[in-house]
């Protein structure tokens, strides 16, 4: 909720300095603008910060009821918002309001969806380590990132002490023919 305010405080404010400065008159523009700011700029946020708030709400109790998460949830979830949020003007303005905002759900899923299919997602790929410990066998490891204390694992192993890479979850995720 904290966010959605911030992004409909900060995009209020743009909109309505910019409305301030159109229709404030001569050599009072500036100080009409920040007027406009200050009077409408937090009731933006704070309609922003209700509507995500009603958002979740309704979207964590659908994940709950239906025991899955999937794009149902988000659409159902936006359309009780919209009529909740309606209800006050009557049911043809609240059912009128939770159609659009079903609509308009389902097209940001649907656009989710369509670019993920699209753009493929990049992983990072691992560095590839080989361990120069004469003791062990010549054993690759991997890690995300390379070491940056190097003198201090030739002092380490110099006392006795040995440094072990173990798996860790950085570690890439395998993909889901192997689990088949």
């Amino acid at each position: 909720m904290g966010s959605a305010f911030g992004f409909g405080a900060v995009g209020g404010s743009a909109f309505h300095f910019i409305k301030g400065l159109c229709n404030s008159p001569g050599g009072h523009r500036l100080a009409g603008a920040c007027r406009a700011v200050r009077s409408n700029a937090p009731r933006i946020g704070g309609i922003f910060a209700v509507w995500s708030g009603l958002f979740s709400a309704f979207d964590c109790t659908l994940v709950y009821a239906r025991q899955k998460e999937d794009l149902w949830n988000s659409i159902a979830a936006g359309a009780a918002t919209g009529g909740l949020l309606q209800m006050r003007q009557g049911l043809r303005a609240a059912s009128r309001s939770a159609l659009s905002c079903g609509f308009f759900l389902a097209l940001i899923e649907g656009n989710r969806i369509w670019l993920n299919k699209i753009v493929p997602a990049q992983q990072d790929m691992p560095v590839v380590i080989e361990d120069k410990n004469p003791n062990k066998s010549s054993e690759t490891t991997t890690s995300s990132s390379s070491s940056f204390g190097g003198e201090e694992e030739e002092e380490e192993e110099a006392k006795g002490f040995t440094t072990e890479v173990l798996e860790s979850f950085d570690s890439p995720v395998p993909s889901t023919s192997e689990f088949k």
